[in-house]
């Protein structure tokens, strides 16, 4: 039985919630980090260096499964040559060096979860997308391929694996969302472009259910599963939602231009999305507890 889980990236957005969600749920829950910073003293905390090629082993010989969410984040810096090589290899470098440690120390946990992105998929227009869909061209689905690609390494050690999918996260706690919220501020509720690109979007609270879903057993095994809501939105009704939840903002384009000049190569990010099914985990049993975005948004923004 699934007791002890070690998390890296454990101290983002996603990390956190996963990490009091799992103690909540009885689990013990270790960090991998580069600080030996203690933020919580529930979870241990275990030093980790990719550059350098090191982990502690008591960090991987006391993990009954490994949650591996660690990654440069994606939108944090304008994509230059170097930020993207970045991106790439803080994702398949720290996958390897997981991979390493597990064959070196000769250990086997149950499950080996890695996440990856819905930007798999690259630009689907109105066409539902699943797990089964190609991956595009662009340089986001290049990153997600490399970072699945390393870890279904695990596999040759005879590790059961699951990769996660995910969508945009809707959390009270930061990310994409409070980015969205900021033309708020003026009275504006600035959709993207034209608004008509789907955005496939999770409650934190689901994701981390998702993650339990996998930890115990729930789902298939060896498999890659969507994290997103059944329901996607189009930008321009995601956004008026998002304003009525709110309470204010007028609802006004920005323009695809001012995006591409603000964002560079990033814009492609907003200005085209994807239309995913979430009908693959949902064979396995899982039930949303926040299916819809009113929803959603309505337990949001209750809690600030």
């Amino acid at each position: 039985m699934i007791k002890k889980i070690l998390i890296t990236g454990g101290s983002g957005m996603i990390g956190m919630r996963l990490s009091k969600f799992l103690l909540q749920k009885g689990y013990l829950v270790n960090h991998l980090s580069r600080s030996s910073k203690n933020y919580d003293s529930d979870i241990g905390i275990y030093h980790w260096d990719v550059k350098k090629g090191q982990i502690e082993n008591e960090a991987i010989l006391s993990a009954d499964c490994i949650v591996h969410l660690a990654g440069a984040g994606i939108a944090d810096k304008r994509w230059t040559a170097s930020r993207k090589k970045e991106i790439v290899e803080s994702r398949t470098k720290s996958t390897a060096l997981l991979i390493d440690k597990l064959k070196e120390l000769n250990h086997k946990p149950e499950l080996f979860l890695s996440i990856s992105a819905i930007g798999y998929y690259g630009a689907c227009g109105d066409e539902w997308v699943d797990e089964n869909s190609p991956a595009a061209n662009d340089f986001l689905a290049q990153v997600c391929e490399k970072w699945e690609a390393a870890a279904h390494e695990v596999k040759k050690l005879n590790i059961n694996y699951n990769t996660i999918r995910i969508g945009m996260v809707l959390s009270p706690n930061g990310g994409a969302l409070r980015e969205i919220e900021k033309p708020l501020k003026f009275g504006i509720a600035g959709y993207l472009g034209n608004g008509q690109q789907y955005m496939s979007w999770i409650h934190i609270e689901d994701l981390c259910r998702q993650f339990l879903h996998c930890i115990e057993g729930k789902a298939q095994t060896n498999e890659t599963y969507n994290a997103v809501a059944p329901n996607p939105e189009r930008n321009i009704d995601f956004t008026s939602k998002l304003s009525k939840a709110i309470g204010k903002g007028i609802l006004m384009p920005t323009p695809g231009f001012a995006i591409k000049l603000m964002l560079g190569e990033m814009a492609n990010m907003v200005l085209t999305g994807q239309r995913v099914s979430c009908k693959k985990i949902q064979s396995t049993g899982f039930e949303y507890k926040y299916p819809d975005l009113k929803t959603a948004l309505e337990d949001i923004y209750s809690k600030n």
